[in-house]
């Protein structure tokens, strides 16, 4: 995906398991601009922020990527755009619980990772940003939830993908986190990103450029 790119959904419907979860809903995901998906618990927010990165299939409508009906690729497409384009932050972490934070942010043991040392200074760079500095080392299973929360966006930070989908983000962060991380969430976009977040938190979506109520 290049500059200027955008994930858009048109008239997405998605059912699982016999259960209709979203209905006919619109989204555009464009670089340097930010979405917030908002709405009850179970209106689908989550389910359409998976629709967006590829990892839920839609029963109606499109996502297209550009103009490539990106809803029809293949395994080795979507993994291509994974790759490439995506930073997840996800709502439970997604994370390793026996490895450590560095192996976490970088999806990879750097001690054994031919020509680590830019890896290493960027997993240091990508933790003391969300304040988690020196903590490289630790184990996951022994932070708390709001240092897990910050391993999984320091994770995004590492990876600085141009398409980033947040799921509640700041659940779990006390309000000096949760502005820390909505900035650099923020900075990103001006970057020219794309940020996708699907949150309960209205402050934290009266920021974002535009809002989807989902019902």
């Amino acid at each position: 995906m290049s500059t200027g790119t955008a994930v858009v959904a048109r008239d997405v419907s998605i059912t699982v398991a016999g259960r209709a979860i979203i209905t006919g809903v619109s989204a555009e995901l464009a670089p340097g601009r930010s979405l917030a998906l908002v709405g009850a618990s179970g209106a689908g927010k989550t389910t359409l922020l998976n629709a967006l990165g590829l990892l839920q299939p839609v029963s109606g409508g499109s996502i297209t990527v550009g103009d490539a009906p990106a809803h029809r690729w293949k395994d080795g497409q979507r993994r291509r755009f994974w790759r490439d384009h995506m930073a997840f932050i996800a709502q439970d972490y997604g994370l390793v619980e026996d490895e450590t934070v560095a192996y976490n942010v970088a999806l990879h043991a750097l001690s054994v990772w031919r020509g680590a040392a830019p890896h290493r200074a960027g997993v240091r760079a990508a933790l003391a940003a969300v304040g988690l500095e020196g903590r490289e080392k630790d184990r996951v299973s022994t932070l708390s939830g709001g240092e897990r929360q910050r391993v999984g966006i320091a994770r995004a930070v590492f990876k600085r993908g141009d398409v980033i989908l947040a799921d509640e983000p700041t659940a779990s962060l006390d309000e000096d986190n949760r502005e820390a991380i909505a900035g650099l969430l923020f900075e990103r976009v001006r970057e020219g990103a794309a940020l996708a977040i699907a949150t309960h938190d209205l402050d934290l979506a009266a920021r974002c450029d535009s809002v989807l109520e989902l019902s």
